[in-house]
C-alpha cells in the first residue's frame, strides 16, 4: 500500500482496520498515520492526545513533515500571495519579530503568520492573544497558568509600559528578582507569625515518593490567617531512619518555637509511629494527629471496592470513555448537556469516581435523550458499533441507575466532610460532628437493609477508630459552642474524658489548672459573657475560635486553651496540589544548580500558590479541567505507567492533577523548569 511508505510508520504498529499503536506510549489511535503524526508532534489538535513518551528529536522531525505537507497543499497562487503579504510574527505594536524570518521554525510553518488588515483595536487584541498563545505553546506551559491571578497582573503591568517594553533577562530573574520577591514573601510570613502566640499553629508534614528511592518532606505551618510553606527536605537516603527523621522534626519545632506548636499533622507515608512517639515523649504539650483528608480518602477507596459499587463505576466509565474518545460524540454530548462536562476530575482517583457519578446522575435524562435522538441514531458514525450498543444498554438499565443513586447517597456525606476539612480553614472543631452526621446518614438510608448498612459502617468505624480520630477532635467538639449548646447533640458525654485528657496535656501543672473546673462550668452553663445575647446569636455563625476570643473572657484560662485548639486545621490535603513543583525542582538535573537559589525558588513558588488558594473561593475537591489520562477517559489496551496516580504511589493522592496531566502530555523528564 502507498501509505505504508510514509516514514512515520517506523514509529507505529499497524493494527486491524484504521488503527495504529504508537511505539513510544503504546496508545492505540483511530485514524491511521495522519492521526499518529499529530499525536507525535505534540501540537494542539482536536481529539488527539499528545504522546507522553516520544523523544524530542522525533517530535521535531514529525513537525517538520507536517509543515512540509501544509506547504505542498498550497496552490501556486496562494504561495505567491503569501510571499507578498508575509510579515514578521508578533504583536502589531512591537517593532521586533518573535522569530527571525531567515530561520522559520516548525511552529511558524504550522501556524502561519497573520497579517492585520489595518490598525484597529480588534487586530491588536487578536495579535496580542496569538503571541501569548505562541509563547505558551513554544515553551510547553500548562494552560492552567492562564488562570493565575499573577497572569493578568503581568499583562496589565506590561500594557501600562506601552510599546518598546523589554522584559527582564534570565539573569535578572534568577538573581535580582528572586531576591526581591523572596524578601516580600518573608515580610508576609513575619506578619503571620505574630498571631501564633495567641492561636498557636499546626506543623504539616507532607511527604512525596517517586518510586525511585526519592523521598521528600515538605514542612508547612498553618494558622487561621493562612498556611505558609517553610521548607522542603530531601530525606531519600534516610527515609526509614527514625532517629534521622526525629532530628529533622526537632529542628522544625525549634524554628517555629515549641510554645507556638499545638499539633503536627503527618500522613502514613513514612515512619509515622516512630516519629510520633518521639514527639509525644519529648514535647508534652504537642499533639500528633493523622491527616483527616487522607483517612477520608481511604474510606472512599474502600467504598469503591465494594463489588456492586465497583461494577457501577466501571459501567459509568464505559459510557464516559466512549464519549470522550470520539470527537463527534463529545460534541453531541455537549450539545445535549448545554456545554457541561459529563465527568469530574477530583483531587484523588476515588474522589473523582464519586464526583463523576454525581455528575452523570444529574445528566441522566439528557444522556437517555441523546442516545435515543435522531442526531445519534442517523448521523453518528458510531451508532451501531459494539461499544455504542453497550452504552445504550447501560443507559437503559434501571439497575445501573439505582446503583448510581445509591453510590451517590452513601458517598455524598463523606465528600461533604472531606470538603470541609480540605479547604485550609480551621476545621478541628467540626470534624467530630460531621463524621457523626455522615454515619447517621448511612443508618437512615439503609434503615431497611441491615446488611448493607453494616458493610459501610464497618468501613467507616475501622478507619475512624484506627486512623482518623484524635483526642484533639473530641476536645475541639466539646469547646465548639455550636455543639456544646445544641440540645440535639447526644455525644458530649462520650467525649468529655478526651476533653479532660487534652486539658491535662495543655495545662500540665496545678498552677496552670487553677480554677479550671469553675471555668468549665461557667462555659457549659452559658454563664457570664457566654450567655449574653451577642454570644448566643454568634454560636452558629462565627468561627468557634473567634467566638471564644470575643466572648470567652469569663473563663480566661479555658479561653486561651480553646482558642489554641479551635484555631487548628485537621488536614494537609488542600496543600498537596502543588507537588509538581517539587517533582521537577528536586530532580537530578535541578540538583546541579546552586542549592540556595533552588530553595528560594521553591519557597517563593509554593507560598505564592498557597496565598492564591486562600484568596480564591473554589471547590477544594475538584479541578476545573478534565484529566484526559484518567480512568474515566483513557482507553488503552496497555495502560501507561504515566497514567493517573499510579506512577507516584499513595503519598501523592490529591496532588496537582491538572499540572501532572499536562506534564505527562507535554514534558519529558528532562525538560527544564524556569530555565534553571
Amino acid at each position: 500500500m502507498v501509505r505504508e511508505k510514509d516514514i512515520c510508520w517506523e514509529y507505529a504498529e499497524k493494527l486491524d482496520g484504521n488503527k495504529v499503536r504508537c511505539k513510544f506510549c503504546l496508545r492505540v489511535l483511530n485514524g491511521g498515520i495522519s492521526r499518529l503524526k499529530h499525536h507525535l508532534s505534540r501540537l494542539p489538535s482536536k481529539g488527539v492526545n499528545p504522546c507522553s513518551k516520544v523523544r524530542d528529536d522525533v517530535t521535531d522531525r514529525v513537525r517538520a513533515i507536517i509543515a512540509s505537507k501544509e506547504d505542498v497543499k498550497e496552490t501556486p497562487i496562494g504561495k505567491k500571495q503569501r510571499v507578498a503579504e508575509a510579515k514578521p510574527v508578533g504583536i502589531v505594536c512591537s517593532s521586533k519579530s518573535l522569530m527571525p524570518l531567515e530561520t522559520p521554525s516548525p511552529v511558524t510553518k504550522v501556524f502561519a503568520t497573520m497579517t492585520p488588515m489595518g490598525n484597529s483595536s480588534l487586530n491588536n487584541q487578536e495579535n496580542a492573544e496569538r503571541s501569548i498563545a505562541l509563547f505558551f505553546f513554544e515553551n510547553k506551559l500548562d494552560f492552567a497558568v492562564a488562570r493565575s491571578s499573577s497572569y493578568q497582573q503581568m499583562i496589565d503591568a506590561v500594557g501600562k509600559c506601552g510599546p518598546g517594553f523589554t522584559g527582564p533577562s534570565a539573569e535578572a530573574l534568577k538573581t535580582m528578582w528572586l531576591d526581591r520577591i523572596k524578601s516580600e514573601v518573608n515580610v508576609q510570613s513575619k506578619d503571620i507569625e505574630k498571631e501564633w502566640a495567641m492561636t498557636g499553629c499546626t506543623i504539616i508534614a507532607d511527604t512525596w515518593t517517586d518510586n525511585k528511592s526519592k523521598a521528600l518532606i515538605n514542612f508547612l505551618v498553618s494558622s487561621p490567617s493562612r498556611t505558609f510553606f517553610l521548607k522542603s527536605v530531601d530525606t531519600s537516603s534516610n527515609f526509614k531512619n527514625t532517629k534521622y527523621l526525629a532530628d529533622i522534626f526537632d529542628s522544625v519545632i525549634q524554628d517555629i518555637g515549641t510554645e507556638n506548636v499545638v499539633q503536627i499533622i503527618m500522613d502514613s507515608s513514612f515512619n509515622y509511629t516512630g516519629v510520633a512517639n518521639h514527639i509525644l515523649q519529648n514535647y508534652g504539650t504537642i499533639f500528633v494527629s493523622p491527616c483527616a483528608s487522607q483517612s477520608l480518602n481511604i474510606i472512599l477507596e474502600e467504598f469503591s471496592k465494594v463489588d456492586w459499587v465497583n461494577r457501577c463505576i466501571l459501567q459509568a466509565q464505559t459510557i464516559s470513555k466512549f464519549i470522550y474518545n470520539n470527537a463527534s460524540m463529545l460534541d453531541l454530548m455537549k450539545k445535549f448537556t448545554g456545554g457541561l462536562e459529563l465527568i469530574r476530575t477530583g483531587i484523588t482517583k476515588y474522589v473523582s469516581n464519586f464526583l463523576s457519578l454525581q455528575s452523570i446522575l444529574k445528566q441522566r435524562s439528557r444522556l437517555k435523550h441523546m442516545f435515543n435522538s435522531p442526531e445519534y441514531s442517523t448521523s453518528s458514525p458510531y451508532a451501531n458499533k459494539p461499544q455504542s450498543l453497550s452504552c445504550i444498554s447501560i443507559v437503559e438499565d434501571n439497575d445501573f441507575w439505582r446503583a448510581v443513586e445509591e453510590s451517590v447517597a452513601i458517598s455524598e456525606p463523606f465528600l461533604k466532610v472531606l470538603r470541609e476539612v480540605s479547604g485550609g480553614k480551621p476545621a478541628v472543631g467540626s470534624i467530630y460532628e460531621l463524621m457523626t452526621r455522615a454515619k447517621e446518614s448511612i443508618r437512615t438510608y439503609y434503615i431497611m437493609d441491615e446488611n448493607k448498612c453494616k458493610i459501610f459502617l464497618d468501613i467507616v468505624d475501622r478507619n475512624w477508630r484506627g486512623q482518623l480520630h484524635s483526642p484533639l477532635h473530641s476536645a475541639a467538639a466539646f469547646l465548639n459552642p455550636s455543639i456544646q449548646y445544641n440540645p440535639e447533640i447526644k455525644f458530649l458525654g462520650s467525649i468529655k474524658e478526651d476533653f479532660f485528657n487534652v486539658l491535662e496535656k495543655l495545662l500540665p501543672t496545678p498552677d496552670t489548672r487553677r480554677d479550671i473546673t469553675t471555668q468549665i462550668l461557667t462555659f457549659s452553663r452559658a454563664s457570664g459573657m457566654f450567655g449574653c445575647k451577642l454570644a448566643m446569636e454568634a454560636r452558629e455563625t462565627v468561627p468557634p475560635g473567634l467566638w471564644w476570643e470575643q466572648y470567652g473572657d469569663s473563663a480566661p484560662v479555658l479561653q486561651r486553651v480553646a482558642i489554641r485548639i479551635l484555631s487548628q486545621v485537621c488536614s494537609s490535603f488542600s496543600f498537596e496540589r502543588h507537588w509538581s513543583t517539587f517533582q521537577q525542582i528536586h530532580s537530578e538535573k535541578r540538583n546541579k544548580i546552586d542549592k540556595e537559589s533552588l530553595n528560594d525558588l521553591v519557597y517563593i513558588s509554593y507560598n505564592l500558590k498557597l496565598a492564591r488558594t486562600k484568596s480564591v473561593e473554589a471547590d477544594p475537591l475538584q479541578f476545573d479541567d478534565i484529566d484526559m489520562t484518567s480512568e474515566w477517559v483513557e482507553e488503552s489496551e496497555h495502560p501507561s505507567p504515566h497514567q493517573w496516580l499510579d506512577r507516584f504511589g499513595s503519598a501523592l493522592d490529591g496532588s496537582d492533577l491538572n499540572t501532572r496531566q499536562f506534564s505527562a502530555s507535554m514534558f519529558s523528564s528532562n525538560d527544564p523548569i524556569f530555565g534553571l
